[in-house]
């Protein structure tokens, strides 16, 4: 599946032809080095490896210093593997090779956006699972209005069922938001507009596939 890394930058808006306003997010989507390329007959499937982000080198270890001077590319900070690109591609991904944003995508195409979600902390049932609480309605108890009340029964079975909706940590989760569509482009900030939200924080990467 053919993509590329990016970086969020913020959200924003747009007009379309009727005049309605579009949540957009702006993303820069490269360019990024191709470091490594499998193929069936040495790995045992087709991917390549793509690499986004300089990082300094005195705080890059030696084994990766040696990895990226393969493909005479500076040290990256964000690597991930692409698998199975598709035929189409086969000219562009080759060792050293710089992939941009307009290699893949283009207006009007649909992708598909993975982050990691914003961190939440440790949160009680009503943010993390949309609990209502008791209402107005607490019973003479004062301090019961956002609990989350019974957890499990008394002697059988004596425990409680997995998966209970209970209060814990929220947040810095991997999310994959599918059918987003390509609003714009701008190939010389190597700048990508995509319609509605993505997971992350700003400054946070974002891999898009295709």
């Amino acid at each position: 599946m053919p993509g590329i890394i990016g970086k969020k930058v913020g959200m924003t808006s747009i007009f379309n032809a009727d005049g309605k306003s579009i949540a957009c997010t702006l993303i820069e989507a490269g360019p990024c080095v191709v470091t490594q390329v499998k193929n069936t007959e040495t790995d045992g499937y087709r991917a390549v490896q793509l690499a986004y982000d300089d990082r300094k080198e005195k705080n890059t270890p030696k084994a990766l210093k040696g990895h990226f001077s393969k493909s005479n590319s500076t040290p990256k900070k964000k690597v991930v593997e692409f698998r199975d690109f598709r035929a189409e591609f086969d000219h562009k991904v080759v060792l050293g090779n710089e992939i941009r944003v307009e290699d893949i995508f283009a207006e009007n195409d649909f992708l598909d956006a993975i982050g990691i979600s914003k961190g939440k902390g440790f949160q009680g049932v009503v943010k993390r699972h949309g609990f209502g609480g008791v209402g107005q309605s607490t019973h003479g108890q004062h301090n019961r209005g956002r609990a989350p009340g019974s957890v499990g029964a008394s002697s059988f079975p004596s425990r409680v069922f997995k998966g209970l909706r209970m209060a814990g940590r929220m947040g810095s989760d991997r999310v994959k938001v599918v059918n987003l569509k390509v609003m714009k482009i701008y190939p010389d900030k190597n700048l990508i507009l995509v319609s509605g939200s993505v997971p992350g924080a700003k400054n946070s990467y974002i891999i898009l596939e295709k």
